[in-house]
């Protein structure tokens, strides 16, 4: 740093300037999912640059789930723009639990506070939720506690998605996937599901019901029930 306060400008790569391009156009043009980005080297022509750099672009950007990667020629080359924020999240998450950057009371303290906001707000809207219901038979059928995660997963993704808030829905996603292995670890060391279907029950009533403070006591204390050492200290 010098005396002036000024600081040198990074000096950023090819490919970060690639991506940048993307995304002023994204923001500026309303390119949205769906639009087709220019081929390979239609791309690189226009940027003036490798195309090993609108390569390396386009890997980072289908690794955020910003763009699926296609092989083809003429109106069909070119990568197309799509959007799947959970995938990168989970992603994400996953690294970060595995890590020890993330502690898992950090992760559902804030699947919690997701989870009580999409309770009440779905209790105040009046949704469909027939994936609700479908998911709690599901859980009573599961014959292993593997089976009774994919269909609690379900249902509490599908409880975040009730509230109409599609981000919301996709972090939920995004938790719930990071959190699969201690959802599991939980079903077993309880043994007994019955508890957890009557919170489930619990919670699909209120929203019935329409009754946003029931929701919002029912979720905190089942995932209490789910994660003692975790929830409700």
């Amino acid at each position: 740093m010098t005396g002036t306060g000024w600081q040198p400008v990074r000096k950023t790569r090819t490919f970060e300037d690639v991506l940048a391009q993307v995304e002023r156009r994204i923001a500026e043009d309303g390119l949205t999912a769906g639009d087709r980005l220019p081929a390979e080297r239609q791309l690189a022509e226009q940027l003036g640059v490798s195309r090993s750099s609108v390569r390396e672009a386009m890997r980072v950007l289908e690794t955020l789930g910003v763009v699926s990667s296609q092989v083809g020629r003429g109106p069909d080359a070119g990568a197309v723009l799509v959007s799947k924020p959970d995938a990168a999240l989970t992603d994400l998450l996953r690294l970060h639990l595995g890590l020890a950057s993330l502690e898992p009371r950090e992760v559902i303290d804030t699947r919690l506070m997701i989870e009580r906001w999409a309770a009440a707000r779905a209790a105040l809207t009046g949704p469909d939720v027939s994936a609700l219901a479908e998911a709690i038979a599901g859980m009573d059928r599961a014959a292993s506690p593997e089976e009774f995660v994919e269909h609690d997963t379900a249902f509490h993704c599908a409880l975040a998605e009730a509230s109409g808030n599609r981000l919301i829905a996709a972090i939920m996603r995004s938790l719930r996937d990071s959190l699969r292995r201690y959802a599991v670890e939980a079903v077993v060391r309880l043994g007994d599901t019955s508890g957890l279907q009557t919170d489930h029950r619990r919670i699909l009533r209120a929203i019935l019901d329409g009754d946003p403070d029931q929701t919002t006591e029912a979720v905190t204390d089942h995932l209490a029930r789910a994660y003692p050492g975790f929830c409700g200290e």
